[in-house]
């Protein structure tokens, strides 16, 4: 804006305010128009409105642009600008209208938009207007007080009843900020410097966001990075236990291993030494042998106890139980014999003796005696580890029908544990102790004597030291009887021994039988 023959050019005020307040300025200003001192005309100007004002032979010419409520800060800057263009016949400067001492937001966003696009030394051209004919702050608002002051304190404060006076102490104010701050009030060139210093700062401001970006971005990397190096550390540290466990557990299969070598070599030993012993008592008559009936349910596991018992007694030790195929269901009994503890060992294994109904077979209840002669001197029952049914609580009624009620006197209960028991095996008197109260009493009723044996391949070696204590205890019972047999009373010894006899020749007969069927093909 060129600004030739100042002292000849009029002062110009860009309004900033709102429309209300613009408003109730043109309502003031109508309604003190008869007063002969105070002239005012409106008028239009483009899209401007203007209001021509001269109080006491002074003038000054405002320029006003619609700022409505909730606008863009584009929308208001291009009404203060195209305000402030309208001026350009005069010395510009600024005024803002609020109402009754009351600084609102609006303004407050219309001074900061002001103060963006024209620069902070807008506001040392400047005046505050306050229209005071309704609601009046009791004080001023520190945001208020603090814009007065930058504006070196150009605060006026207008009713109706006294605009005349406040109107004329306006313009004295405008001429007195004129000559303290420049006759050429706020001009283009610094309007162009303030747009510069703006770019300028937008490029200041983009290129620190940029920087703050890109610091940022290095410290997310620098987080990235100690992220992995504790992730990293923590896998060291896991990789390091995990080798200590493996390390650990090598040690313990290690331990494990030499217990079984060892465990082997006794076995070796004493096969050795029984070896001997049964060498010299091979020709040992009858008397001398002790047999054993295994008694139990289907599934009990009586076969393969019976099994294990043979091959231990008879000084067979697989380690790794390879050699151990699943028995077959009995459906019949059947006499097997070994030597052991220098004396001959008969063990009858036997089917279930009763149906479903509890209905005893007399037929298999006369092979299991007749086969155990010359005993029997012990009743194994055989209940297998885990597994207590119905039909094992009425077992022992069964029993003591069939062979008396002194039968519990030469019975001796032996637990087996099968595959797929436990992977660490319950101690077996720990098992008793918890077990149902109607097995605690079958234990009780034979004398609480119990055994246990594992027939399970994976813990095959622990049954040589079991199987030696079982045979122990056999020993011992039927030791305290004298060596005396069991004696069933419902059966003649004539009886049991001719029964015996057409067992064997039925075997024989059918050995012989296969013999020949072989032979023939």
């Amino acid at each position: 804006m060129s600004h030739n023959g100042i002292t000849n050019m009029r002062p110009m005020m860009v309004v900033i305010s709102t429309v209300e307040q613009w408003l109730s300025l043109k309502s003031l200003l109508k309604d003190n128009s008869v007063d002969k001192s105070l002239k005012v005309t409106f008028s239009s100007l483009g899209s401007n409105q203007v209001c021509d004002l001269t109080v006491d032979g002074r003038s000054i010419s405002l320029h006003y642009a619609d700022v409505k409520e909730d606008v863009t800060e584009e929308a208001i800057t291009q009404a203060i600008d195209d305000s402030f263009k309208s001026c350009t016949k005069g010395i510009c400067t600024f005024l803002l209208l609020i109402q009754g001492g009351h600084y609102t937001k609006s303004e407050r966003r219309m001074i900061e938009i002001l103060q963006a696009h024209f620069g902070a030394e807008a506001l040392n051209y400047m005046a505050v207007l306050s229209l005071e004919d309704g609601n009046v702050a009791d004080t001023l608002e520190d945001a208020l007080m603090e814009l007065i002051n930058t504006c070196d304190g150009r605060y006026c404060r207008v009713t109706s009843a006294a605009a005349r006076d406040k109107l004329c102490a306006l313009l004295e104010m405008v001429g007195y900020m004129l000559s303290e701050n420049g006759v050429t009030g706020y001009t283009e060139a610094m309007l162009t410097d303030a747009k510069k210093r703006s770019t300028e700062d937008s490029a200041m401001k983009m290129l620190k966001q940029k920087v703050q970006e890109a610091e940022e971005k290095e410290q997310a990397y620098r987080q990235l990075i100690k992220q992995q190096e504790d992730r990293r550390a923590k896998e060291m540290v896991a990789l390091r236990e995990k080798h200590a466990e493996e390390r650990r557990k090598e040690a313990g299969e290690i331990k494990e291993f030499e217990a079984k070598r060892e465990g082997l070599e006794e076995a070796v030993i004493s096969h050795r030494a029984m070896l001997q012993v049964q060498m010299s008592a091979a020709d040992a008559d009858d008397t001398k042998k002790i047999s054993l009936i295994l008694l139990g349910l289907s599934g009990s596991g009586k076969s393969s106890a019976l099994n294990l018992i043979l091959d231990r007694a008879g000084n067979q030790y697989s380690a790794d139980g390879s050699g151990n195929q699943p028995p077959q269901s009995t459906v019949s009994c059947e006499r097997k014999e070994a030597f052991a503890a220098g004396r001959q060992l008969v063990l009858v294994d036997t089917p279930e003796l009763w149906d479903e109904d509890g209905v005893e077979n007399p037929e298999l209840v006369k092979d299991c005696l007749a086969l155990s002669l010359p005993g029997p001197h012990i009743f194994l029952l055989v209940l297998q580890v885990g597994r207590f049914t119905q039909g094992e609580c009425d077992m022992f009624g069964h029993l003591q029908k069939i062979f008396g009620r002194d039968f519990a006197e030469h019975a001796i209960i032996l637990f087996v544990r099968l595959d797929g028991n436990q992977h660490r095996p319950q101690k077996i008197n720990d098992y008793v102790a918890g077990g149902h109260a109607t097995l605690q009493g079958l234990v009780q009723k034979c004398g609480s004597r119990y055994y246990e044996l594992n027939v399970s391949k994976s813990q095959n070696a622990l049954s040589y030291p079991q199987v030696k204590d079982l045979l122990s205890g056999i020993n011992k019972l039927v030791a305290s009887y004298g060596g005396r047999p069991h004696s069933v009373k419902r059966f003649s010894m004539q009886e049991l021994q001719e029964r015996k006899r057409v067992i064997e020749e039925r075997k024989e007969g059918a050995l012989e039988e296969n013999y020949l069927l072989r032979e023939s093909q």
